[in-house]
């Protein structure tokens, strides 16, 4: 099963993401967001820059 991203409403009222793996674990969450649109936009821009991300130790 493919992972997905969840956006929700926290209890402060403000809209979040989390990402979540196939078999449900999170694996990511985000900041609070003014808006639902904003937490979406949130959940694009982790796709767009995990898709060249490298791994790097520091």
């Amino acid at each position: 099963m493919a992972g997905k991203f969840e956006v929700y409403e926290d209890r402060a009222g403000k809209h979040r993401f989390r990402l979540k793996a196939g078999n449900g674990e999170i694996v990511a969450q985000g900041e609070a967001y003014e808006t639902k649109s904003a937490a979406h936009k949130g959940c694009e821009s982790v796709q767009k820059a995990a898709a060249d991300a490298k791994i790097v130790e520091v």
